[in-house]
């Protein structure tokens, strides 16, 4: 075991011999920290929090009561086997959410980015990777093997299925059921997850300059009602745009993955 002397750790909190506690890191009443588990300096872990698995904190994170980090993987096929939970720096893990370590088979590693919100309920299933500054608001679900990239925000009660991928700044609504691939910058509602528009809201809080904003526009449309099929459509807005932002659109629609993605209505 490994505890920094500027460490403050409650009588009744419960650190098993092993973990490694960082700089100024303040661990509450009735906590548990496994044997496992490297906090990172200033991390907050508040009462009645369980951090334990193989689990890495990045600083300045702030684990609200109730919530379980690192915890076996919900998945009838683990067995056991050693793997991890890496979590970034200046998270904030709210009431009741739970993030698992990944499986053998799905390569070893749930990783969580920075700056990220994970709101009361929600969940981080096994092998997920998540990008930075991501909001899983209350409830939000994120089924095994996700890849969720930076800026995404996910409503509350929503559920993302397994394997599916989220494009940077995309934003999911509420209570909705994503089953399939969501573009970069795509705006998804509806119960079964329709793809409605981009995140127009997003892309200018981002600071987005309005030629991009005009271009993705125009992407979009053209994705949406131009001739041909949708993979044809996307290959041509290829072959024109230089917008970087319409590019990364048209990568992830070709990306080789083998999945299906939502389409405009």
């Amino acid at each position: 075991m490994s505890i920094a002397p500027t460490a403050e750790i409650h009588p009744s909190a419960v650190v098993e011999p092993g973990a490694v506690i960082g700089d100024r890191v303040r661990i509450g009443p009735f906590s548990l920290i496994g044997p496992e588990v490297a906090l990172g300096a200033d991390v907050e872990v508040k009462s009645h929090a369980v951090i334990t698995g193989r689990t890495d904190m990045g600083e300045g994170c702030v684990v609200f009561p109730g919530a379980v980090v690192g915890e076996i993987p919900q998945d009838l096929k683990f067995k056991g086997e050693k793997t991890r939970l890496i979590v970034g720096k200046r998270n904030r893990i709210r009431e009741g959410a739970t993030m698992n370590t990944g499986t053998e088979g799905g390569g070893g590693v749930t990783r969580v980015g920075d700056d990220g919100l994970f709101m009361t309920g929600s969940h981080v299933g096994h092998d997920v990777q998540v990008g930075n500054r991501v909001i899983l608001a209350n409830q939000a679900a994120l089924a095994g093997h996700c890849e969720i990239a930076d800026d995404v925000i996910i409503g509350g009660l929503s559920g993302i299925h397994q394997f599916v991928r989220i494009g940077r700044g995309a934003i999911i609504g509420a209570v909705t059921m994503v089953t399939n691939d969501v573009m970069p910058y795509g705006l998804v509602q509806a119960p079964r997850g329709e793809l409605d528009g981009l995140n127009l809201v997003g892309l200018k809080r981002k600071g987005v300059k309005r030629s991009d904003i005009t271009a993705l526009r125009a992407a979009f449309q053209m994705l949406a009602q131009g001739e041909g099929p949708f993979l044809d459509r996307a290959r041509r807005l290829g072959e024109e745009t230089e917008s970087p932002y319409v590019r990364e659109i048209v990568d992830f629609l070709l990306a080789d993955t083998g999945r299906h993605f939502l389409t405009p209505r």
